[in-house]
């Protein structure tokens, strides 16, 4: 008897860990499996750690024992109350009478039944009933330590290890050679970082103990299986691999994998677009993106619908077989028990072809400098069918300047990357005096290399700190004196930090001109001993260029220089002078040589020398002198949060900042107290209702599933005081055909509700992404401008809040109903049946609801902390991916990740402090429920003995409780993500609701037939949001008639760009007004405004995918033919170079047109604003990155766009503006002076000195 009613419990027992424990598993440990962790736990983890999860373990093991130890006592207990009724029903006949524990006639004969067996009495129910509260007391103090330590021990472990995958990985991904990161997307591995390894925390924390633990159970479970009974054991073994067969069906965790690469993808797509929100914006392609960003989210949400819906058929297969299994183990009394694991090895990261930490290689004693190219063919790893080298051989001398000079797309960029080695030759040697660079250290030889670029990259921190970055251990005094050799030194002066000076997210806030003199200053403070130059001094303005050249000729004293120019005269009196071709140097020799030769050289000379002017400074208009905060044009947009300061600007950026500061001070705890009205967000899961209903219908079966269980169970142990066998016989069988059927019924609602809420949950995430990713593409370049909404941390928001969301929908709904209908139906069964007993049992619900409250609000606290610390880290990252080329040159990876790791170091102190605390409500939890039972079994034997109750019923109303309060423990352990999902819509909402300063809507505003393209400035006042203190526009005031072509002139941060800027709506001015055909520019739809502007600027942004497509982007209000597209590139001199690629107009451009040079993405960038076919066109230095030869047949292509359109050009060379209708030339925000080339020239005012000296105007 004892052993049959503790088979049966063992059951109840395996149904616990089965259900219950499963779900837990497969929802919070599905994305890196058993099997992953141990690839994952040996590889990460110190001795301390495995020292830590071994008494973990053990703390579990010892767990799991808990509830066959409690089975046991269960049965003794069984057996006394079994014993108490047969006494009780024996008594009844007044004929009978207990004597000495044995039931004797009233006449002193002894009592014997059919079989001659006697009958013993005399229980004490009550004090029997006292004993085992007792060892339910005991075991109960006991779980409550073991737990503690099981998950503390693994939560601590866990979070330590977490920390050193994050960093290892992102070392590694750091470790990376340059192709790697041609052929992987940025956005992608700032996901991955993310996302993937936070689901892998999650599957090696408290799941892998609590998986142990039932484990445990399981096995000790066998035991006093076998210790009662061998044959009944053996045939619960038969029956159990169907249980196996179950986990076998999972694919669970490759469908996770599916869908996070699908959600990777569009995190890419979301990265990209908001990194180059300026020509997103200015090309109208917000819907067009938007449409591409949910394209990539339709992909990851059937892979989430598929995943629920195996969950779903899995369950439900599950409970099916549990309760087919009860009614085998009733029908033949047998036990069983049951774990499910599930397993897919984790992909691990490949090793670089060159690693940057290696610390292999020679380090030369003495370098002298001589670098030489022997027969070097080279392609990129992303597009390895074109040749950019071909057999390429150069020699450059030690303490020579050496130029590079060609056609765009020759290869001479790629010549000196592969001299920094960011790549390898495919064939061929780079040797550094004699010795082929890849024999030697990397670290080393990039230690040797000073870079500028062209484009400098500047990282978001202070000018000093830039400048530090060339070599770590330098003195103040080294940096003055570099941004000094640099002319940089004044400009920064005249700031209110001075070399404190934030620069802003890629050097932002500076201009083009000063983040170039602080990248020149970062390459001199190395003292390198070979200086490459890549059209160092093409963003500045004459004046600087003549001091920086200067002081580049300075540092080229006795240094090996290779200077690649478009602008010919910077490179005249170099040593040698190579021109490329095709891939290969064609000729050598010096200026004068190479004009005797009349090759490649002579051609770009010539070309050069066309069509400039007889002034003294020929080709070049001033090349403005910049001033602080001159917004660069739009590169790579990023970098730009536009903003200027004039010299005079007195604390500038410390009262901004002080501001900045305290709103940001002052917003964060109003963050942490937001949550959502949970009303809400089910509003955004309106449409799949239907789900809903259906998932919530399944839920309902399923929460009834289990108080039927504890009916049918009690009703069981009441036949067992049935004497008439025959009777029993069919009351048992009957039972068991209940089983069957329940066991039918639970398949089929367990798979509605895993199918129907998985949908409705996909759908909703979905949604979510996509109406934030609309939200924040519709708000003002502006926003964008604020520090908190860089492209990292909004493409990390975008990830993390939607999937968050659906904690308070979707399959979290199946949770709260399944466990009302459960706690309902239990309490109607238990009060029913005796209500003196469920009172008391009662009293404990509140204890265990409680801990998984306190649980929750814990939880939630910490959340709130970690994602602000991961977003910081997040920012560490997403810089260093971005611009991971300027770090290789600068070989300051390595501080990179130590910034990085330090950011770490707050979300790990919290996860070691939120492990404590999940561990004490952890075991307290488990506790309770010990405790409990003590108390009620103790009272129902009370009620036993003084009020007859029969102890059928006893077990019934004590198992129908307990169970609801394993009901109401699940819905509280699914709080914290309920109340993450409210954090999380909250912020989305906040997105949502935040109405733009400046509306994007097709429907607000004025639009106009016969669009002319008249435009007037009238007295424009303007500062920029982030830098309030600083005046750009001074009462701007000049017009334009349609068709003509007005062209800006002045020193840098006189407000040029800025004007571009109020025409095209990025911003509105402060006071005045932007006139367009009369209407007043904040009147006019925006949409409308932007249809009629075509804009090229010096630095064009491409989008990562085909050529063709990025022309298309011109017109995203309709669909372009290849016709149109092909006629635009032909009109930009594109068309020849896109016929001769293997793919044509299908070849991919890479990030930001990585895989081009930059001449090419200039003409991309100008059939693209030809498809647009405006009416405005706007030029911002649309020809300065070209070579002689492209920019000849550009500019012919521009004059020929220009006819019959309202043109604004800003130039730095002269011969492309002479010819404008217009001059206006701009000093501190206004119009000093206006007329034609030669009317200015007549007046011999500061256009006339500009343009003979170019002397920066006063």
């Amino acid at each position: 008897m004892s052993f049959y009613s503790s088979v049966v419990h063992a059951c109840l027992s395996v149904k616990g860990c089965g259900g219950g424990h499963l779900r837990t598993f497969l929802l919070h440990g599905n994305s890196a499996s058993l099997l992953t962790f141990l690839c994952l736990k040996f590889r990460f983890a110190t001795w301390r750690d495995t020292l830590m999860m071994v008494v973990g373990s053990l703390c579990a093991l010892i767990h799991g024992s808990a509830s066959p130890l409690m089975l046991l006592v269960y049965g003794m207990m069984t057996n006394t109350f079994v014993a108490y009724e047969l006494e009780i029903q024996e008594l009844k006949d007044p004929n009978k009478e207990c004597m000495n524990n044995t039931i004797y006639w009233t006449n002193g004969s002894i009592f014997e039944t059919a079989d001659n067996a006697t009958i013993s009495c005399g229980v004490d129910i009550e004090a029997e009933m006292t004993l085992f509260a007792y060892y339910y007391v005991g075991i109960g103090l006991g779980v409550l330590i073991v737990s503690y330590f099981q998950i503390v021990f693994w939560v601590s472990a866990a979070a330590r290890q977490t920390q050193g995958i994050r960093k290892t990985y992102f070392r590694k991904v750091m470790q990376m050679e340059i192709g790697w990161f041609d052929c992987n997307s940025v956005g992608e591995l700032n996901t991955r970082i993310s996302d993937d390894i936070n689901k892998i925390n999650n599957a090696i924390a408290d799941q892998v103990s609590i998986f142990i633990e039932r484990i445990s159970t399981f096995v000790f479970g066998f035991m006093v299986g076998f210790i009662g009974g061998w044959k009944l054991t053996l045939v619960v073994i038969a029956v159990s691999p169907l249980i196996g067969l179950a986990a076998g069906l999972m694919a669970v965790a490759r469908l996770t994998g599916r869908e996070l690469s699908a959600y990777a993808k569009a995190g890419a797509v979301a990265d990209e677009v908001l990194s180059s929100i300026r020509t997103v914006a200015a090309f109208g392609g917000e819907e067009k993106e938007a449409e591409r960003y949910d394209r990539n989210l339709i992909e990851a949400q059937n892979w989430g619908v598929k995943k629920g819906s195996i969950i779903g058929v899995f369950q439900g297969y599950l409970w099916c077989i549990i309760f087919l299994c009860y009614a085998l183990a009733f029908w033949y009394g047998s036990k069983l028990v049951i774990d499910t694991k599930e397993l897919t090895p984790g992909s691990l990261i490949q090793e670089p072809e060159i690693n940057c930490f290696s610390e292999d290689g020679h380090k030369l004693d003495k370098v002298k400098g001589d670098l030489e190219f022997n027969n070097v063919t080279f392609f990129y790893p992303s597009r390895p069918e074109v040749k950019i080298l071909d057999n390429l051989s150069v020699q450059i001398k030690a303490g020579e300047t050496t130029a590079f000079v060609g056609p765009s797309g020759s290869g001479k960029s790629t010549a000196i990357q592969l001299i920094q080695r960011f790549y390898d030759p495919k064939e061929g040697t780079v040797s550094l005096d004699g010795h082929d660079i890849r024999t030697l250290n990397i670290q080393w030889l990039r230690s040797l290399i000073g870079v500028v670029e062209q484009e400098p990259v500047l990282f978001a921190t202070t000018i000093a700190d830039n400048i530090q970055y060339g070599r770590p251990e330098v003195t103040m005094n080294e940096i003055i004196q570099a941004a000094k050799e640099a002319n940089a030194y004044d400009f920064i002066m005249a700031l209110p930090k001075k070399f404190a000076t934030l620069v802003g997210e890629g050097g932002g806030q500076m201009s083009g001109g000063q983040k170039q003199r602080i990248a020149i200053a970062r390459a001199l403070i190395r003292n390198p001993k070979i200086l490459l130059l890549d059209m160092a001094t093409s963003a500045l303005d004459n004046e600087s260029e003549a001091v920086v050249q200067e002081a580049l000729d300075n540092a080229r004293a006795g240094r090996t220089t290779i200077s690649i120019a478009h602008r010919l005269s910077t490179i005249r009196n170099a040593d040698v002078i190579v021109g490329f071709e095709h891939g290969q140097a064609v000729e050598r020799g010096t200026h004068s040589e190479l004009l005797e030769k009349q090759g490649v050289y002579f051609t770009l000379v010539t070309l050069q020398n066309q069509g400039s002017s007889n002034t003294a400074k020929g080709n070049y208009l001033s090349r403005k002198p910049r001033d602080p905060y001159e917004r660069p044009s739009h590169g790579r947009e990023r970098n730009k949060s536009p903003v200027r300061v004039l010299e005079h600007a007195k604390s500038l950026a410390g009262i901004a900042f002080m501001q900045i500061f305290q709103q940001t001070a002052e917003d964060s705890p109003e963050e942490n107290k937001e949550r959502a009205p949970v009303a809400r967000i089910l509003k955004y899961n309106q449409p799949e209702w239907p789900y809903m209903l259906l998932g919530s219908l399944g839920a309902a079966v399923n929460g009834s599933v289990n108080p039927i269980y504890a009916v049918l169970f009690s009703q069981i142990l009441g036949t067992f005081a049935i004497q008439d066998v025959n009777q029993q016989r069919e009351e048992i069988n009957g039972i068991c055909i209940l089983f069957c059927i329940v066991a039918v019924t639970s398949f089929f609602s367990q798979f509605l509700q895993g199918y129907a809420f998985a949908k409705s949950g996909e759908r909703l995430t979905r949604r979510l992404r996509k109406v934030g990713f609309q939200a924040m593409l519709r708000q003002e370049i502006a926003w964008f401008d604020d520090p908190n909404n860089s492209p990292g941390a909004l493409t990390t928001r975008l990830a993390t809040d939607a999937s968050m969301v659906q904690g308070a929908t979707g399959s979290q709904i199946g949770m709260i109903v399944n466990s009302l209908t459960n706690i309902g139906a239990s309490f109607i069964i238990a009060f029913y049946f005796s209500w003196k007993l469920t009172l008391v049992i009662m009293c404990f619900l509140p204890l265990i609801g409680l801990s998984g409250v306190f649980q929750a609000k814990m939880l939630t606290g910490f959340a709130n902390e970690d994602n602000k610390s991961m977003e910081a880290a997040g920012q560490v990252s997403s810089e260093a991916l971005s611009n991971i080329r300027t770090i290789a040159g600068l070989a300051k990876e390595r501080s990179f990740v130590e910034s990085y790791e330090q950011k770490l170091e707050l979300p790990y102190k919290s996860a070691k402090k939120r492990a404590n605390i999940y561990g004490l409500c952890f075991g307290f939890a488990q506790c309770v429920t010990f405790m409990a039972y003590a108390a009620s079994f103790r009272y129902g034997g009370y009620l036993v003995r003084a009020e007859g109750l029969p102890y059928m019923l006893v077990f019934r109303v004590i198992s129908a409780i307990v169970i609801s309060g394993t009901a109401l423990g699940r819905a509280s352990s699914f709080t914290p993500d309920y109340a993450k999902a409210k954090i999380a819509a909250a912020q989305i909402f906040k997105l949502l609701d935040r109405v733009p300063k400046i509306s994007i809507s097709r429907t607000d505003g004025q639009k106009w037939e016969m669009f002319k393209g008249d435009i007037e400035f009238c007295n424009c006042k303007f500062t920029y949001p982030t830098r309030p203190d600083t005046q750009v526009l001074k009462g701007l005031a000049v017009s334009v008639k349609p068709g003509q072509t007005l062209a800006f002139v002045g020193s840098s941060g006189c407000g040029k760009s800025t004007s571009v800027q109020l025409l095209e709506r990025f911003y509105d001015p402060d006071e005045g007004q932007v006139l367009i055909d009369g209407h007043p520019s904040r009147g006019v739809n925006v949409p409308f405004l932007r249809s009629q502007i075509g804009m090229v600027s010096q630095e064009p942004v491409l989008f990562d995918c085909s050529i063709a497509e990025n022309i298309q982007y011109g017109d995203n209000a309709r669909s372009v033919g290849m016709e149109e597209v092909m006629e635009a590139a032909k009109k930009a001199h594109l068309h020849d170079f896109v016929m001769s690629l293997p793919d044509k107009y299908e070849t991919q451009v890479g990030a930001q047109g990585s895989q081009l040079s930059r001449g090419q993405k200039q003409r991309i960038a100008i059939a693209r604003a030809i498809v647009r076919n405006p009416k405005i066109l706007l030029l911002d230095e649309a020809t300065s990155a070209l070579d002689t030869e492209s920019e000849q047949t550009v500019q012919s292509a521009l004059d020929e766009a220009r006819k019959g359109r309202t043109c604004i050009v800003i130039a730095h060379r002269l011969s492309t503006i002479q010819t404008a209708d217009i001059i206006a030339v701009m000093s501190h925000g206004v119009v000093i002076e206006q007329g034609t080339h030669d009317k200015l020239m007549a007046k011999k005012g500061a256009y006339y000195k500009l343009v003979t000296t170019g002397a920066p105007i006063s």
